[in-house]
């Protein structure tokens, strides 16, 4: 093994040990990202129920992740190769929760999170926050110990990705095939913040029905934009895009766009202004902008 090899398995050694200090279990990771050691049952005939380590052999991924200084260091004696390490998600004490935000082209993960908190109505706590070197970033929440945060990719909205139980995020000190994970300025020395309750709720939620049936728009399109017309200066923008956010969502929202728009115009919003935020409730909600070409 090349020199740099062995200084990364190290310093990510030594990352992973300090990570546990703080009440993280960790496991190795290789160059990929994978977790470096193979499936002890690898060539094992198919069994009739997954081992999660029960056999006592490490090899299990994410179930080998552990708090205990000589299992960790047991597990990178095992996988001298490893140049990173992952941190389970999920377990105690903090039940940690992992928001990825991927920079895929064309896509702003982090735009979408932000516009996400505003049409929830909760605000993006400070946290540790880890650097990707693909640009992406990592926040790191707790979740209450009654709770099971599921794995989901996309769902929330494009480009976010959540890392619940069963997952793991690769920790801060790992070195990749495409460079070093960090833990972005001022935040190394912050706890993991507790998800807000209406950001854990929409990770709990069961994923939408693709195919809808849309409402008429009645009683509760009426109710939409009288929420509109009602809005004080510094809620206006704030008050739309949660409108017409609920509009699209309830398939109303082609038919609503233009009272809501003229509903925020009588509240001193320009026509432009109002257009731009409808415009950015659509493409959040996955619905295509009210004149956008096919």
């Amino acid at each position: 093994m090349a020199t740099t090899d062995r200084q990364a398995t190290t310093l990510a050694l030594a990352h992973a040990l300090s990570a546990a200090e703080r009440g993280l279990a960790v496991l190795p990771l290789s160059r990929t990202k994978l977790p470096a050691l193979r499936s002890p049952h690898h060539d094992d005939p198919e069994p009739a129920a997954p081992c999660h380590g029960e056999c006592g052999r490490p090899g299990h991924g994410v179930y080998d992740a552990s708090t205990d200084p000589a299992r960790i260091r047991e597990l990178f004696a095992a996988a001298p190769w490893a140049t990173g390490y992952g941190i389970a998600c999920g377990l105690p004490p903090h039940h940690l929760i992992g928001v990825d935000l991927d920079t895929k082209p064309g896509t702003d993960a982090s735009a979408a999170l932000r516009e996400t908190a505003l049409r929830r109505l909760f605000a993006i706590p400070d946290t540790v926050v880890v650097l990707t070197p693909s640009g992406g970033r990592h926040l790191w929440l707790t979740g209450p110990p009654d709770t099971v945060v599921p794995n989901s990719a996309g769902r929330l909205a494009p480009g976010i990705d959540i890392r619940g139980a069963g997952g793991y995020l690769v920790g801060p000190g790992s070195r990749t095939g495409h460079g070093v994970y960090m833990t972005a300025p001022g935040t190394a020395h912050l706890p993991p913040a507790p998800c807000p309750p209406s950001l854990l709720r929409l990770l709990l939620l069961p994923p939408p029905a693709r195919h809808p049936a849309p409402p008429a728009p009645g009683t509760h399109g009426r109710g939409l934009v009288r929420f509109v017309r009602s809005a004080h200066e510094g809620q206006r923008n704030t008050r739309l895009f949660w409108a017409a956010c609920r509009a699209y969502e309830n398939g109303i929202g082609p038919a609503l766009a233009a009272p809501l728009a003229e509903a925020a115009r009588r509240t001193g919003l320009s026509e432009r202004e109002a257009r731009a935020t409808i415009a950015s409730a659509a493409r959040m909600t996955g619905h295509r902008p009210p004149g956008a070409r096919p």
